[in-house]
């Protein structure tokens, strides 16, 4: 999967979690319905919501995204469907081309900590999606502990 492919796949599962998530406020608040699955739609939406916000930081520091382009992309995940917006700017300014970077070139950026971590950890696929996993169970577990971001 390239970077490309996993920011779109992200950006899309953002959307359609907002939409469950919509949905599932609306029937509850307007039409008062109980909606036995709230929590779960509510928290598949939390789980997908950090897992885009660690992937926009992955795939940024490989396309080598300034920093504030990084938080950017990540904060479009806080109004419904910002994220497929951000996909389509994003892939307008050719921000998503290119593959994984595993090997170093000759660019003196990939001498950088950060290059050379993120670049032992795309070596080992399956040990860096195991660690990105964790990552995001950890993250939804504080956020799970903190309670609903409102009220």
């Amino acid at each position: 999967m390239s970077p490309r492919t996993v920011f779109r796949v992200l950006s899309i599962a953002e959307a359609v979690t907002w939409s469950a998530l919509i949905a599932a406020m609306v029937a509850r608040y307007v039409f008062s319905a109980e909606v036995p699955f709230f929590f779960a739609v509510g928290l598949a939406h939390g789980v997908v919501f950090i897992a885009f916000v660690v992937g926009c930081v992955v795939v940024g520091l490989n396309q080598r995204w300034r920093w504030l382009t990084i938080v950017v992309a990540a904060l479009t995940a806080v109004p419904p469907y910002g994220t497929v917006v951000t996909d389509l700017v994003l892939e307008r300014r050719r921000m998503l081309q290119g593959g994984w970077r595993r090997e170093a070139g000759d660019d003196p950026r990939d001498a950088h900590p950060i290059d050379r971590l993120l670049r032992f950890f795309l070596r080992r696929a399956w040990l860096f999606v195991v660690l990105l996993v964790v990552v995001v169970g950890l993250l939804t577990t504080v956020a799970l502990v903190a309670g609903p971001p409102v009220g």
